[in-house]
């Protein structure tokens, strides 16, 4: 069954559908993905996925007139094949748009009180209920199980992309890469905490690695790596970083892409959770570890921290967002070591 898939983004989102379409192919199931042209990496390495269909609209919504021409190329893509299903994954406007708009003997997506705009699914007949307040891994399972009419499968979680690891991760390897950059201002650890884990890994023989892929995350990066000793990581294609997460030893990061794109490669992965949920978003894989602030309004779900209590020290720092005193470079590295 030729199957095409619309989830365009985010990083983290992408990763989340992953143990969905491996269920998929397990029944027989094929696709080609639509996705944002700077994710594109990540569909291209899983076995099920035949075509990657990269989309630009991150680009293109900011002058539509200039991009009329790419944007009407894509669309004359899109509708070159017909598909036995169509499968709008994100439940926004964007995304069904396009699943509307692409050839297919079935389009299907969540339904109303499913999906993350409700009024995106008018765009599409067929829909699946599935619960909110669950893991998205989970509801992504869900929704394909629903779609292809197969019982959820009973097995270990399984992302499916294929790695270049060749042989497991000897003792030897001690290389650490924090993964610090994330969209949300309040998915920020404080940068004094990450300049400490950098020296407390360090000091148990790690070499540490510190991406960056926009200038806040460099000019952070670069503070990091003056005051501990660090390495900032060259620019790299999103491709070559999955390389580099997957053979480290360790990585250690926030609620971000490159977290769940570690834990989903089986790269030792430890992640802080502060204002977002472990329960609703964690990272998931077998070396895994979710750290949650125990804290009063953690998790807020909010972009923008709004705690207006007392403050909150971590030594002679006062933490902000304040739920990331409750969560330290100690209390991280004690787990590390536990992992």
């Amino acid at each position: 069954m030729r199957v095409l898939l619309v989830k365009m983004s985010s990083l983290g989102d992408l990763v989340h559908t992953l143990p969905a379409i491996t269920d998929a192919a397990a029944e027989g199931a094929v696709f080609d993905w639509v996705v944002e042209e700077a994710f594109a990496a990540i569909p291209e390495k899983h076995p099920a996925v035949q075509q990657v269909l990269p989309i630009a609209w991150r680009r293109w919504r900011r002058n539509l007139l200039n991009y009329r021409g790419e944007l009407s190329a894509f669309f004359d893509s899109l509708r070159d094949r017909r598909y036995d299903r169509v499968i709008d994954a994100q439940g926004l406007w964007k995304s069904s748009v396009v699943a509307a708009a692409a050839k297919g003997e079935q389009t299907w997506g969540f339904d109303r009180a499913s999906a993350r705009e409700g009024a995106s699914t008018f765009l599409y007949r067929n829909h699946v209920a599935v619960e909110t307040g669950q893991h998205a891994i989970d509801r992504q399972r869900q929704l394909f199980a629903g779609i292809f009419g197969y019982p959820l499968p009973d097995t270990p979680l399984k992302s499916g992309i294929e790695t270049n690891r060749s042989t497991p991760i000897q003792t030897e390897n001690r290389t650490c890469i924090l993964c610090h950059g994330t969209t949300w201002p309040s998915k920020h650890w404080p940068e004094p905490m990450w300049q400490d884990m950098s020296r407390l890994l360090q000091s148990r023989g790690y070499r540490v690695l510190v991406p960056a892929g926009n200038d806040s995350e460099r000019q952070r990066a670069m503070r990091i790596a003056d005051v501990s000793g660090a390495e900032v990581l060259p620019v790299m294609s999103l491709g070559l970083l999955m390389e580099t997460l997957e053979n480290a030893a360790l990585v250690v990061g926030v609620d971000s892409g490159l977290s769940h794109l570690a834990a989903a490669l089986g790269t030792a992965t430890v992640t802080v959770y502060g204002s977002t949920d472990a329960a609703l978003t964690g990272c998931r894989g077998q070396r895994a570890i979710n750290l949650q602030a125990d804290f009063a309004c953690s998790p807020c779900r909010l972009r923008n921290c709004n705690y207006a209590g007392a403050a909150q020290p971590w030594g002679d720092t006062m933490v902000t967002p304040a739920c990331y005193s409750r969560i330290t470079p100690d209390q991280v590295m004690q787990t590390i070591e536990a992992l």
